[in-house]
């Protein structure tokens, strides 16, 4: 057990927007360096070219920003070990790949795509599992120094044990052992001179000097392979946390970019972290959100903040099984998060909602109806769904049909008596105050021989033209006099 500080690393491919499983390795990874007063290092692993996207170094950073998981080196944050960018360190990986050839480590192979497909094809007629049959692991010097004057191109492959078994132990699963002679002669440097992953990943996490390397456990069939290469340079090998998978809703298969996945309620997850910020997701509610998968807190709290996680988070306490996505439960969070937020910061977030929805995006407008539908909605996109009238231009309001104004176990005269009185009503109050105006109309609805509910349900219809929104006297203080009279007026008129 090594005593150096603790440094851990997030190292995606960019390969399109982050996928919400890499966000939970990133989390897991920085809580567990910000718990331990280490470094937290963002490295991009590029070597495969073919899978590059562009603008996918903007979704990665990004990503992080917003969640709030800062990183203290990387492409854009300068440090001691860079450059932070795999494809911009091939000298190195070529380096140290001729290294473990000269030392009789490795290999080269200079066999062709065809002969491979031909080796896999002779496998399976005679139901061999596929793999390389480590043709150029015997090459002669000669035979070598010959197909090199041809210049026919070659990879490296690393010389794995052919016996015995290799061990390694995981933070989380503990020890774990392997068959050699299962396990292949990996490629760790490709003709175009690109180093593939079990080479490069571990040629950087040695002279980043990381300590700790987390990553999902669908990379546990290799770490014998890792294990073998870190032993052949004769490095001292990070510690690893190999994490539980994330699985869909129903615990069936890994949650996955490439195949939409839904709940027992039909609702769809979302898969790209883009998708919860333009869903509307606040960062601290995905952050406990996402702590929360494969980790525990413990004393059955559930809402914890960052803070909070980042003193009890340990990389041993994480369970080693895969977890179904609970993306129902993210709901939860972030309503709670929602109506924790001081009105005047949740308003500065909902404006650029507001303003996307194009709507009229008031600053001012927008904290006076804050208030009102902070308890009321679960996502900050939601709030346009229940306040949204209060954005759009009122004079092009239109009072909703008649059917739709009338509430239950009423009928249309009952409900045109109740407007009309309603407009008297108002005509005469000067306190527009909402507490007040509830006061006057549940003396109304008594005087009208109406439930509540009925009256107040008819008043909401009519100034919002929905039947779910703000609360019906908020909502008419916010309005106004003038434009709530308006309102009732233009709803009145559908009975006549």
């Amino acid at each position: 057990m090594s005593d150096k500080p603790v440094r851990t690393r997030f190292a995606p491919s960019p390969t399109g927007p982050m996928h919400i499983g890499n966000l939970r390795q990133a989390v897991f990874g920085w809580l567990y360096a910000r718990h331990n007063g280490g470094q937290f290092i963002l490295r991009i692993e590029d070597t495969d070219q073919k899978r590059f996207v562009e603008g996918s170094l903007e979704y990665i950073t990004g990503a992080l920003r917003w969640l709030g998981a800062d990183y203290d080196e990387g492409p854009d944050v300068d440090g001691p070990y860079g450059p932070y960018i795999q494809s911009e360190r091939l000298e190195l990986y070529q380096k140290w790949a001729n290294w473990l050839v000269e030392n009789d480590l490795a290999y080269k192979c200079f066999c062709t795509s065809e002969r491979l497909e031909k080796v896999n094809a002779e496998k399976r007629a005679r139901h061999e599992p596929p793999g390389y049959d480590r043709h150029c692991r015997t090459l002669t010097p000669e035979e070598i120094a010959a197909k090199e004057a041809e210049g026919l191109p070659y990879v490296i492959r690393f010389k794995m044990p052919l016996e015995g078994t290799t061990t390694g132990h995981d933070i989380i699963l503990g020890d774990v052992e392997f068959p050699n002679d299962s396990l292949q002669d990996a490629v760790i440097l490709k003709s175009d001179g690109f180093p593939t992953y079990h080479l490069a990943h571990i040629v950087d996490d040695h002279l980043m000097e990381i300590s700790h390397v987390t990553r999902g456990n669908e990379w546990l069939p290799s770490f014998p392979l890792h294990i073998n290469i870190w032993q052949a340079f004769g490095w001292e090998m990070p510690q690893f946390a190999h994490l539980p998978l994330i699985l869909n809703p129903n615990g069936k298969g890994k949650l996955s970019k490439r195949k939409e996945a839904f709940n027992d309620s039909g609702q769809k997850v979302l898969i790209k972290v883009s998708e919860y910020i333009d869903a509307g997701y606040l960062p601290e509610a995905v952050m406990n959100f996402l702590a929360n998968i494969g980790w525990n807190f413990g004393d059955d709290k559930e809402i914890f903040t960052v803070e909070e996680a980042i003193e009890r988070f340990d990389l041993k306490d994480v369970n080693p099984a895969n977890a179904a996505f609970p993306v129902e439960k993210l709901d939860w969070l972030n309503g709670h998060y929602i109506r924790e937020k001081d009105p005047s910061d949740l308003a500065q977030l909902l404006v650029p909602v507001v303003a996307k929805a194009g709507l009229n995006a008031d600053p001012e407008l927008v904290a006076k109806v804050t208030p009102v539908s902070q308890t009321r909605i679960k996502t900050l996109n939601e709030f346009i769904d229940l306040a949204g009238f209060f954005f759009e231009d009122w004079t092009q309001f239109e009072a909703p049909d008649a059917d739709m104004l009338i509430q239950k176990k009423m009928d249309a005269a009952g409900t045109k008596r109740c407007l009309e009185a309603s407009i008297a009503c108002l005509a005469s109050i000067d306190n527009f105050e909402h507490s007040a105006l509830y006061e006057t109309f549940k003396e109304l609805a008594q005087e009208l021989d109406v439930k509540n509910g009925q009256l107040f349900g008819t008043l909401r219809v009519a100034l919002t033209g929905q039947t779910i929104s703000t609360p019906t006297f908020e909502t008419m203080e916010i309005l106004g006099k003038d434009e709530t009279l308006r309102r009732l007026e233009l709803a009145l008129k559908k009975f006549d």
